[in-house]
């Protein structure tokens, strides 16, 4: 049975790691190098960085950071924003990554998905999806940092993403991000029927019971916090040790 992973996320504007809520009022929180340092050292599975706000000019900064990060920890870890192309994912990386993110640019041109995967492997390819519950139940992606609605439905994008080669999905609930009030447990449930990729939920971690219900209540294999961690209101160390309490495959 694969592990269950802890995973930090690094929002990352200008440079610097950043915090919001609903996707909105972002803060300041600090270097990425140094954050991802730490969480490392704290003992966490993987780590992702989103660079939130990524175009072509800042394309130099966010491989400059990635080879940094690569310098100072020694597990896998997620770069996406701003990827348009296999080229763009190449130079990430090439520069230390081990796997790379695609999700406007996946939706606007979905044979990108097809192309990452060709040349570098499924392994390599996740799609992130931003996501928000419509007044009809369904679920709608978003792009453009959570402030367009695509029209498309999150289990069509899902079914189609991993079709074209994707080899597994963050998935983020917009109406959970920065809430602290658990998980979006159906919208989880609901991609998890339709594919057989692992999938990493996101948005919604308060406490150390919302990391071990995840696991419980989906059949996630990867819950990303940020918030939580972050403040330091809950350590890596505790979480995982919960999750052993709780039956669940963990990395000590």
């Amino acid at each position: 049975m694969l592990k269950k992973r802890i995973i930090p996320c690094l929002d990352v504007k200008d440079g610097r790691v950043v915090k919001g809520v609903n996707f909105v009022n972002l803060t300041d929180i600090g270097d990425p190098v140094d954050a991802a340092k730490a969480y490392y050292e704290a003992g966490c599975d993987e780590l992702v960085f989103l660079d939130i706000t990524a175009t072509h000019e800042e394309r130099d900064t966010t491989v400059d950071m990635v080879r940094r990060v690569a310098d100072q920890v020694f597990i896998p870890f997620t770069v996406g924003g701003g990827i348009r192309s296999s080229q763009d994912m190449n130079k990430m990386l090439k520069a230390g990554a081990d796997k790379v993110a695609v999700n406007s640019s996946a939706l606007a041109n979905p044979q990108l998905i097809y192309d990452c995967a060709e040349r570098f492997g499924s392994q390599c390819v996740v799609l992130a999806v931003d996501a928000k519950k419509e007044d009809d139940g369904s679920w709608h992606v978003y792009v453009a940092g959570g402030r367009k609605d695509t029209g498309r439905d999150l289990i069509d994008w899902v079914k189609e993403a991993v079709a074209l080669g994707a080899g597994e999905i963050l998935l983020t609930s917009m109406d959970k991000d920065g809430t602290k009030s658990g998980f979006d447990l159906d919208m989880l449930n609901a991609v998890a029927e339709v594919v057989n990729v692992p999938i990493i939920a996101s948005g919604g971690a308060g406490n150390i019971e919302h990391m071990v219900e995840v696991f419980k209540k989906t059949p996630t294999t990867g819950a990303l916090a940020a918030s939580i961690f972050h403040y330091g209101q809950v350590s890596i160390k505790d979480t995982k040790e919960a999750m052993l309490k709780a039956d669940l495959e963990v990395r000590l």
